[in-house]
């Protein structure tokens, strides 16, 4: 489960202002790693990711799908690079029957 920013910050502040890391481990319930790995990373900000970028084109797919309708999924899979059930879920999703 990812921690909030504030939280992070609550933690990062806690050690900056004299507490130890162990202490900050057993104040909130956290691992020494992630303490560390808090204090030195360049950065810290929410990041939203906008869209997944996707291994597999579903358009191109769509076309596939009309223009050979007797291939097998493990065919499909292969010509796209992915693996058979990747090509399941597109085309459940796409409402292929």
């Amino acid at each position: 489960m990812p921690y909030s920013l504030d939280f992070i910050k609550k933690v990062i502040n806690f050690v900056e202002n004299g507490g130890t890391i162990t202490k900050a481990s057993h104040t909130f319930g956290i691992g020494r790693a992630s303490i560390y790995r808090w204090l030195y990373r360049p950065k810290l900000s929410a990041t939203k990711v906008k869209s997944r970028q996707r291994k597999l084109d579903w358009k191109e797919l769509e076309k596939d799908v009309k223009q050979n309708p007797q291939s097998k999924l493990s065919d499909r899979a292969k010509n796209f690079g992915v693996n058979q059930p990747a090509i399941f879920y597109a085309l459940k999703r796409m409402n292929f029957p």
